[in-house]
């Protein structure tokens, strides 16, 4: 009742735009809804460890280990039970993380859109109606410019997952070749800390590729036409937020799959259970990945593009030709490394 007798207080006639006031009000809601946040998608993980530490500890190969239990703690261990609870606890941290993540990318969309409309009161200046027109799917740059961000978006998702799938497949293909699998139980620690720095390798590469990607993007939009550079902030914002619960949920589903074959259905070693641990090769990287990731690129392109687009509108403002120079060199930078993404990181034959 409080809030709504403020909002009936008259202060909307104090604003340009009562609307976007708004969207910072669901901004600043969304911040204080962090801590919660936090804690459910940190269940996930947390569940999700407590199976690998289990499985990593072998204690049910521990000769005695049962009476040793039972005499130190008061109780004989059931471990078959055990693995059970904690394949179903993992089971529901999946869903929970699947829960959180687009809470996190909610965050970064209204943010955005509070930044977006900033860049439009400046090149419109405060709203101007002969300027407002360009901010239609008419004005052909505008058009251009909300394709482009949808495309970018899918582009970030097909690249974030070629490094992982990469980086699996050459950890993998260590461990074949250097790994004696057959009668051992563990790696050596040297073996170990190399499948990690693999992974570790692949991720930073995947990680350089698209950060330079998208901020060579951003600079060469923003050169390009500031209209143009609006559209692409809203599609980036729109397809990033709707991308990333779709892939956030599917990824949760496929990994759950799994868990009903082996929890529920008892089915681990048959045909079934082999297409559901492919399913989830491909649900990890997902709600793991690219879902997550979806988060600070919208953030950092809106708020780079801030920055970029007051540059781009001083230059053009002096009468700089630089702009188009420097609008092809951007583009081609960026292009570049689109390329490195995909084809730099291609599984090819060799380490």
């Amino acid at each position: 009742m409080i809030s709504i007798y403020i909002s009936l207080l008259g202060l909307a006639n104090l604003m340009m735009a009562p609307a976007v006031f708004a969207f910072g009000l669901v901004a600043f809601g969304f911040l204080g809804m962090g801590p919660v946040t936090i804690a459910v998608d940190s269940y996930g993980p947390v569940t999700d460890n407590a199976q690998s530490v289990y499985e990593l500890s072998q204690i049910e190969e521990i000769k005695g280990i049962e009476k040793s239990v039972e005499s130190e703690f008061g109780f004989r261990p059931m471990f078959e039970k055990a693995k059970r609870f904690l394949e179903e606890n993992d089971g529901a941290g999946n869903t929970f993380k699947a829960t959180a993540k687009p809470v996190l990318i909610g965050t970064a969309v209204v943010g955005a859109t509070t930044m977006i409309f900033s860049i439009i009161v400046s090149l419109t200046n405060g709203l101007q109606a002969d300027q407002l027109i360009y901010l239609s799917i008419l004005h052909p740059p505008f058009l251009l410019g909300l394709i482009t961000g949808g495309a970018v978006i899918y582009w970030f998702t097909g690249a974030s997952m070629q490094a992982v799938t990469t980086g699996a497949f050459r950890a993998v293909e260590y461990i074949k070749a250097n790994l004696k699998l057959d009668g051992i139980s563990k790696a050596s620690t040297h073996d170990s800390k190399k499948v990690v720095e693999i992974c570790t390798r692949y991720a930073q590469r995947g990680m350089f590729n698209i950060f330079l990607v998208v901020f060579f993007l951003t600079l060469a939009f923003a050169f390009y036409e500031s209209y143009f550079f609006i559209g692409y902030l809203v599609s980036i914002a729109l397809f990033g937020l709707y991308q990333a619960i779709f892939m956030a949920n599917a990824g949760g589903a496929w990994d759950n799959a799994k868990k009903i074959v082996e929890v529920e259905l008892q089915a681990k070693g048959t045909p079934l259970h082999d297409a559901s641990v492919v399913g989830d090769t491909v649900g990890d990287p997902f709600k793991d990945t690219s879902s997550v990731a979806m988060n600070p690129i919208i953030k950092f392109t809106t708020l780079f593009g801030l920055l970029a687009v007051e540059l781009a509108e001083s230059f053009k403002a002096q009468g700089s030709g630089i702009t188009g120079v420097l609008t092809v060199v951007f583009l081609a930078a960026g292009l570049y490394f689109v390329w490195r993404s995909f084809y730099g990181m291609r599984i090819q034959g060799g380490a």
